[in-house]
């Protein structure tokens, strides 16, 4: 096979080799032997030096082999991944690479002082977000500030109509009655019904609550959180537990609902679902984008 030369002329491919060869050897490097002899074409070249190494001064040197070294080192004195990485200021992929083929360092601790460890860092870990968590909720709790009357009236009108008996065509219920399980939520539920003028005598309340549960507890808890004498709760409601369903709901703090029924309360329902439908208008009206 010939070879043809930048400047016409044509050479065997066997006696190019030859040539290339005795240059490299000689500590040539591939940009020279193009110029020495006349090959400009990259995949002839290197054809014609294959299986020769490189001199080594054409070598670049790797900025990182001081690393794998020193992290090398460290394994071998029974380092771990995070500390190696920690020392050198390198990824842990990389450590992992220049380490992998060696052994393993021996374990400082047993199984069980290991998991003590795990789980003090978790709780450590757990400790510092919730003092996060409750930092973001008491900072959020205190752009609330004072409730007006008339925030309070909308809150209520809508913690009804989200929580409340609401009236059906298939079903005429037009009573006022809420149910629910959290003390907040019964707290304001009653709040608003004093700001509307409903007296706590027209009042039915009643608890709600699993057969396993402490019922007397709940009722006493309940009462209290209403105002009321425990005797005038109505009688409790007891739910049967099925054995085949798992309760997360239970402990001491399960306490069950509390319902909340206004006696001759259909014209207040009929009120709520009017100012409901007049929140809901306001809410969508065209000019709401423009208003100040």
């Amino acid at each position: 096979m010939r070879v043809a030369h930048s400047d016409g002329t044509y050479a065997d491919l066997d006696t190019l080799r030859e040539q290339a060869v005795a240059l490299r050897r000689r500590g040539y490097s591939l940009r020279q032997i193009r110029d020495e002899l006349k090959i400009y074409n990259n995949d002839v070249l290197n054809r014609l030096v294959k299986g020769e190494p490189a001199p080594e001064w054409t070598k670049r040197p790797r900025a990182k082999d001081e690393l794998r070294t020193k992290a090398r080192e460290l394994r071998l004195r029974g380092w771990t991944y995070n500390p190696i990485q920690a020392e050198l200021g390198c990824s842990k992929s990389s450590v992992s690479l220049w380490v992998r083929d060696l052994p393993h360092p021996a374990p400082k601790c047993t199984p069980e002082e290991q998991r003590a460890r795990m789980n003090a860092g978790l709780a450590k870990l757990h400790a510092a977000r919730d003092v996060e968590r409750q930092a973001t909720k008491q900072a959020a709790a205190a752009e609330i500030g004072e409730l007006s009357d008339r925030e309070l009236f909308i809150t209520g009108v809508a913690l009804y109509w989200a929580e409340g008996t609401k009236d059906k065509p298939h079903t005429r219920r037009e009573s006022v009655e809420f149910v629910n399980s959290d003390p907040g939520m019964i707290a304001v539920f009653l709040a608003w019904l004093d700001l509307l003028g409903v007296k706590r005598d027209r009042l039915h309340c009643r608890v709600m609550i699993h057969e396993s549960a402490d019922a007397a507890a709940a009722e006493q808890y309940w009462a209290d959180r209403v105002g009321i004498d425990r005797p005038l709760l109505g009688k409790t409601l007891l739910k049967k537990h099925n054995p085949a369903t798992v309760r997360k709901n239970t402990g001491d703090d399960y306490r069950g609902c509390l319902g909340i029924k206004v006696r001759q309360g259909a014209d207040l329902y009929r009120r709520i679902e009017g100012w409901w439908y007049g929140i809901v208008g306001a809410a969508t009206a065209p000019d709401l984008q423009n208003r100040t």
